[in-house]
């Protein structure tokens, strides 16, 4: 049971704890806050990346993401080939001004070319202004956090097995032929001699 001004009493008792506690206040802008490593401020474009397959446009729920693009021929890489078409992109634009931040664009990226920045100052006076290019996505894109290390009990991933098994075949190959080459020299000692020599004479 409560007595007549129990909650005033303890009303007060939080005061003055909160009174006797220093004060701590963020010198912002003048100090930069910690931010979390995931921290989701703005979405940088490596559009090197990018091969204008427009499913952040079509995945994006404010349809905040604006795409243009143009079809070049390539030529073929060897005689004899045939020409390929490709996309080059024109424009990429996000307009911030819609943008919820849910990351839909980029965990749908099936090529990694679009990642979170913790960059946060951005704000315009204009609203319009919001509408941030592809130069600017690019900017943001050298302020991404390196990704997180591997955990080390971890399964190593296809992409990089496949390398490896790629790139210890091709040295077992050239391993191969130079043992072959080795090999037909040190039988062939006097015909390589006799070869030297006709060309000595010449």
């Amino acid at each position: 049971m409560s007595f007549p001004g129990s909650g005033l009493a303890k009303g007060l008792a939080v005061t003055l704890r909160t009174m006797t506690k220093r004060s701590v206040t963020a010198q912002y802008p003048d100090v930069q806050p910690d931010l979390a490593p995931r921290t989701r401020g703005v979405i940088g474009l490596f559009e090197e990346n990018c091969t204008v397959c427009m499913l952040c446009a079509r995945e994006c729920p404010d349809w905040c993401i604006y795409i243009d693009s143009h079809k070049e021929t390539v030529p073929p890489a060897a005689p004899g080939g045939r020409e390929r078409s490709r996309n080059v992109l024109d424009r990429f634009a996000i307009d911030f001004a819609l943008c919820m931040y849910c990351g839909i664009c980029i965990e749908v990226c099936p090529f990694d070319a679009l990642f979170w920045s913790p960059e946060f100052e951005y704000a315009e006076t204009d609203i319009h202004d919001l509408t941030h290019e592809r130069d600017r996505l690019r900017e943001w894109m050298w302020t991404v956090p390196e990704p997180p290390a591997l955990d080390p009990a971890a399964e190593e991933p296809k992409e990089i097995a496949a390398a490896r098994k790629a790139a210890d075949k091709l040295a077992a190959q050239q391993a191969a032929e130079a043992a072959a080459q080795n090999e037909n020299q040190t039988e062939n000692p006097n015909q390589n001699q006799a070869q030297d020599t006709e060309e000595e004479g010449t």
